[in-house]
């Protein structure tokens, strides 16, 4: 599987459940909009809670938002980073491994 493109399982699920997938969709865009907040920012804090509760497939997909959004490979590193303090070495480590699973497959593009 291509770290750039969306798992295969959520596209089946989204094509057996397009409700579903429609409501998820909604919330995030209404979420965002609903502050001041930047998409890019937005992004870059979403990244981070998918990184305090070790989820990769959270990580892989606000990072692949966060750069569609107009971050930088720096400031999404800098994202993961600034949670060592709080969330400890290993469990940012596992997220910086997950977020140049994306990068690199966007590098090797």
């Amino acid at each position: 599987m291509k770290h750039d493109k969306i798992p295969e399982w959520y596209a089946h699920t989204t094509e057996k459940y397009p409700q579903f997938a429609k409501a998820l969709e909604n919330l995030g865009e209404t979420v965002r909009k609903e502050g001041p907040l930047d998409e890019k920012t937005s992004h870059l804090i979403q990244l981070a809670a998918a990184t305090a509760i070790r989820s990769e497939g959270a990580v892989h997909s606000h990072t692949r938002r966060a750069l569609q959004a107009g971050a930088t490979a720096e400031e999404i590193h800098h994202a993961v980073l600034l949670l060592t303090s709080t969330i400890g070495f290993p469990g940012t480590s596992a997220a910086l491994s997950w977020v140049y699973d994306i990068l690199n497959a966007k590098a090797e593009k």
